[in-house]
């Protein structure tokens, strides 16, 4: 829990905090150890807790408050990519794309070093932020710069020409792939058609 990551960086006890704080020690003992949960603190606790320990409110609720699509245990990843594009169906192309960059989704990520993800989900919001004339976010030039080492094809492509024993099909998805997220090598080809 980001709290006691908090707390232990920077050698603060429980007891040294709820001083400062004002907030009860058991408050305090309780949130650490899981007992209680954080989001479900009211604004005045945080805020206290925010305060001593000079970091905003939404960052010690983060971590409980993430997306609905942020996988924290891995799935595969042509289950990470439908259920991307199912939330862009479900949720419009600007809602979407605000969501993704207000959670800082695609550095989460990356920081996890879940590359593939990460650059998927950035070449999602660049795709949907060029279809809709929206401006690219400038946060993620850096990411913008990186490549995975190999292509990624959608796992039916690479099916398709091991039964065949060809490559046909593969040729075809790069012809077709959207330039977005082929800059990352990553060769997707439609989003838009989920069921």
């Amino acid at each position: 829990m980001y709290l006691n990551e908090l707390l232990l960086e920077r050698e603060i006890s429980h007891y040294r905090l709820a001083k400062a704080s004002g907030v009860p020690q058991a408050t305090i003992s309780d949130i650490c150890s899981g007992k209680a949960n954080i989001e479900k603190c009211s604004a005045g606790t945080l805020y206290k807790i925010a305060k001593v320990l000079n970091v905003s409110i939404e960052s010690l609720i983060e971590e409980k408050m993430e997306p609905e699509y942020s996988p924290r245990k891995r799935t595969s990843f042509e289950v990470y990519k439908s259920s991307v594009c199912h939330l862009v169906k479900d949720k419009g192309d600007i809602e979407f794309i605000i969501e993704t960059l207000e959670h800082n989704e695609i550095r989460q990520l990356y920081n996890l070093k879940w590359y593939a993800e990460a650059l998927y989900l950035l070449g999602m919001v660049d795709y949907l932020s060029n279809e809709n004339n929206v401006p690219l976010c400038t946060d993620y030039s850096d990411l913008r710069a990186q490549k995975l080492e190999e292509k990624i094809y959608p796992e039916g492509v690479v099916l398709s020409d091991a039964a065949l024993h060809t490559d046909k099909h593969k040729k075809e998805a790069l012809k077709r792939a959207i330039p977005e997220f082929l800059r990352f090598n990553i060769v997707e080809c439609e989003v838009r058609d989920v069921c």
